[in-house]
């Protein structure tokens, strides 16, 4: 069987530290040639003992490293660094005040030279923004809501300070949806950041999307509704976020009408009305020690996060989600250093993901986890591995260079529900006839373009069917 899936995902890129030691030059005030991972000549082990920081300096370049006018302003930036004017040089903390860097939003590349003299160390920084805002326009004909179009504003740096707002709306002759979010990140001057969000968005269900069908014969569609606020609180290398947040989850027809069982009486919601209400605390703490947000090259994440919920509204929903998320990205040579890419998105690599979830309590069949697609197990269609109350998830890639814009995965993806499949209500994913569990493998293509990152895998999954799914960004 060979099928084509279209999806959008998010888009990354990459940089690295070294410590450079540059020649002195005297018509420029910083450095003539940026630290890059991929340049090897004029790199210099600088050895620094209780030597004092004198100086930190802030430079905004252009893609070609001349300098601009930076729009950050540069006392947010000194204020996210731990290695100050007046302390003791470490390189150590000018590795985590890099990373630390690299993971804003507002930022595309950040280099670092340190320049040494007898009265101690000057450390430059060479900042490349992102372009901000960004517009994205869009429309077609859907067979399910006809006619569309959508429009999407992203800025990541609102005033100079890495303040983020992300939006789409698209609009329909039967339908209008939303995703929106503002994010103030956490500075120290101030007690903590915050993140207001709101969404509203109808499509066909992943838990109820195979094979049974409403009463009426219409395919199952879902609809969420809600939004959330979040305080942001960064302690040393973690980054924390504890939120209120609100979903509205109700099952529909064609033309939107309730419905509370499919075509074989299985409920569809807790309540039993077709719509559930979900009220929550959740807590997320992240520790990124990846080397660049965007794109990374070595370095790990874990993301670790637990949500709680509260018996008020329809179906009186008690639960608690726990979820964990672990990425590994290792550096190799494996096909020689003369065949290597400038691309950070293409680097060679080994990259590693593991995750796994679980839910306590009585929760809506529409909030069990869903596997199986592009972004979990390829081979296997969208959500048709898995519905089930616990999950656990392993993937590798190894990713290589093949020409300048052109890159190569060699890929497995391994994925389980623990049994739980008939723990959740209605049991929809043994009435469907979802494996449980399973693993695909393959081979993927990675094209750097002018819209970011094209990816293609075709994989293989365990039954012996294939897919060729096409999407952008990588995998993780």
């Amino acid at each position: 069987m060979l099928s084509v899936l279209l999806k959008s995902t998010a888009v990354v890129t990459l940089a690295t530290l070294a410590v450079w030691k540059p020649p002195i030059a005297q018509a420029s005030p910083i450095p003539q040639n940026p630290i890059q991972a991929e340049q090897d000549v004029g790199l210099e082990e600088v050895t620094l003992k209780e030597t004092i920081v004198k100086d930190v300096q802030i430079y905004f370049v252009n893609k070609d490293g001349k300098l601009i006018r930076g729009h950050t302003h540069k006392d947010f930036i000194l204020s996210k660094l731990q290695l100050k004017l007046g302390q003791v040089f470490s390189e150590e903390i000018l590795e985590a005040d890099l990373r630390r860097l690299r993971r804003l939003d507002a930022f595309e590349k950040v280099n670092v030279s340190v320049k040494q003299d007898a009265t101690g160390v000057d450390i430059i920084y060479e900042v490349q923004e992102r372009h901000f805002p960004a517009l994205s326009f869009g429309g077609g004909n859907s067979g399910d809501v006809g006619i569309y179009g959508r429009v999407g504003y992203e800025d990541g740096n609102i005033g100079g300070i890495n303040q983020q707002l992300d939006t789409n709306i698209q609009v329909s002759g039967k339908d209008v949806q939303f995703d929106s979010k503002f994010t103030s990140p956490y500075r120290t001057n101030i007690p903590f950041g915050y993140r207001i969000s709101a969404f509203r968005s109808r499509d066909f269900s992943p838990t109820f999307n195979k094979n049974i069908n409403l009463p009426n014969g219409d395919g199952i569609r879902e609809g969420r509704f809600g939004g959330g606020v979040a305080l942001l609180r960064s302690l040393n290398t973690w980054d924390a976020a504890i939120g209120l947040n609100y979903t509205r989850i109700s099952i529909r027809d064609r033309n939107w009408k309730v419905s509370p069982v499919d075509q074989f009486g299985h409920p569809l919601s807790l309540s039993g009305t077709g719509i559930d209400d979900l009220y929550t605390v959740s807590l997320a703490v992240t520790r990124d020690m990846r080397n660049n947000r965007s794109y990374p090259s070595q370095g790990s994440i874990l993301t670790l996060s637990t949500e709680q919920s509260f018996p008020i509204g329809l179906g009186k929903v008690l639960m608690n989600r726990l979820r964990a998320n672990y990425i590994q990205y290792v550096p190799v040579t494996w096909i020689g250093a003369r065949q290597q890419t400038k691309n950070p998105e293409l680097a060679e690599m080994l990259a590693f993901n593991l995750q796994a979830g679980t839910i306590f309590g009585n929760f809506s069949p529409a909030e069990a986890f869903n596997l199986g697609g592009s972004n979990s197990v390829r081979g296997y269609d969208q959500d048709s591995l898995i519905s089930g109350r616990s999950f656990a998830l392993a993937s590798v890639e190894y990713r290589f260079p093949i020409l300048s814009a052109l890159g190569g995965v060699i890929f497995a993806d391994l994925a389980s529900d623990l049994g739980s499949a008939n723990s959740v209500l209605g049991s929809p994913g043994v009435v469907r006839a979802k494996p449980g569990s399973g693993y695909g493998y393959g081979l993927g293509l990675r094209v750097k373009s002018p819209v970011g990152l094209i990816r293609a895998d075709f994989g293989i999954n365990d039954r012996g069917q294939s897919l060729l799914q096409i999407t952008t960004g990588q995998r993780f």
